[in-house]
């Protein structure tokens, strides 16, 4: 993601520096402008696992997030923060929210989050306008600062080590919020012995269910690619 949002920068410099805006900050703004909360609701399933969201609603592995857009860093009623979080200071801002949502364990060093990340700079856009929404006091989006606005920027599929083909996206979005990509294709299963995995992790270890059409997807790219003979498992 890093050396798509360097690419994006270094094609909008010239336009930037007439305009005295940012490249960044015009790729934060043009994402946001054009951010989808239903989408992000989708996505957040990711967080379920650990978060609430409804108001008033419960803290589990990790505190609920009822009005989290624009409070306070590491001060949540009810809920222990680890000392690097309730150390980190300021306030959650969209720009600070992106940026840890993209890499928590690098911007919050020593953290408890064990979540991965969101690759796609749109995923961070969508859940973080899907938060925005769960609160008694929204932030307001500014306006791209273009004269002519881009449109929504391109998903990017950053699968990691997985072999790139139909099915690699999806089966990056189910598993690597819990489980490095190395977990996922050194396991060797048959398409049987997958679908099984996935019964234990949901009803065993709280993962959102994963709706049939996607799930039927995941299973034939895993039960293909990451299979009893483990064609494209990373050997060097």
């Amino acid at each position: 993601m890093g050396r798509v949002r360097s690419c994006l920068a270094a094609a909008l410099l010239p336009l930037a520096c007439m305009l005295a805006v940012p490249a960044v900050a015009v790729d934060l703004d043009a994402r946001f402008a054009t951010a989808d909360s239903a989408r992000g609701k989708k996505i957040f399933r990711k967080c379920a696992a650990c978060h609430t969201v409804d108001k008033g609603g419960r803290s589990k592995i990790g505190p609920n997030l009822w009005g989290i857009v624009g409070s306070f860093v590491g001060v949540r009623e009810g809920f222990r923060y680890s000392s690097a979080m309730a150390g980190f200071g300021g306030s959650w801002t969209l720009r600070r929210l992106d940026d840890y949502l993209a890499n928590p364990s690098a911007l919050v060093k020593g953290g408890s989050m064990s979540f991965v990340g969101l690759k796609r700079a749109n995923d961070r856009a969508d859940v973080i306008a899907f938060l925005n929404e769960m609160s008694d006091n929204s932030v307001e989006f500014a306006p791209v600062s273009l004269e002519n606005p881009a449109a929504r920027l391109p998903d990017q599929d950053d699968v990691g080590i997985l072999f790139p083909a139909a099915g690699a996206s999806e089966t990056i979005d189910a598993c690597t919020p819990c489980h490095s990509e190395l977990i996922v294709a050194q396991q060797g299963l048959t398409r049987k012995q997958w679908d099984e995995a996935l019964v234990w992790m949901t009803e065993e270890q709280g993962m959102e269910p994963i709706e049939d059409r996607e799930r039927s997807i995941i299973l034939d790219y895993l039960a293909k690619h990451y299979g009893p003979d483990r064609p494209n498992f990373p050997r060097n």
